[in-house]
């Protein structure tokens, strides 16, 4: 089983989702989005898998910046904006075995049921 975590180091909701993998020893790859976008065929992978609205960062600076033409883009819309500035996909994001299956971490309980750990 691979799994990757994209977010970025600094992210207090990825620190948690590190310490709780840790604590949890759950093997893991971090991917620092800032230093390594994730590729535009990734984001279309992810975007397929989850869908554009649980993937978006709405509490971010970038995400405030867009007009309010956002709220009716299309996945594909979104899928250009989120190549574009990786700042604007939701962290931590979760890979499993090359599959998006989670987005944010708020509910440990999801986490672990999309990891099958």
């Amino acid at each position: 089983m691979s799994i990757q975590v994209y977010g970025i180091p600094n992210c207090g909701t990825c620190k948690k989702a590190f310490n709780w993998l840790q604590a949890h020893k759950v093997d893991y790859e971090f991917i620092n989005t800032k230093e390594n976008p994730p590729t535009r065929e990734n984001i279309q992978n992810w975007v397929q898998s989850l869908g554009s609205i649980p993937m978006r960062n709405t509490s971010g600076q970038s995400y405030r910046a867009l007009g309010e033409e956002k709220k009716n883009w299309t996945d594909e819309q979104w899928i250009e904006e989120f190549a574009q500035d990786a700042m604007l996909l939701k962290r931590p994001l979760f890979v499993k075995d090359g599959i998006a299956v989670a987005v944010g971490f708020r509910d440990e309980k999801v986490i672990r049921e999309k990891l099958e750990f």
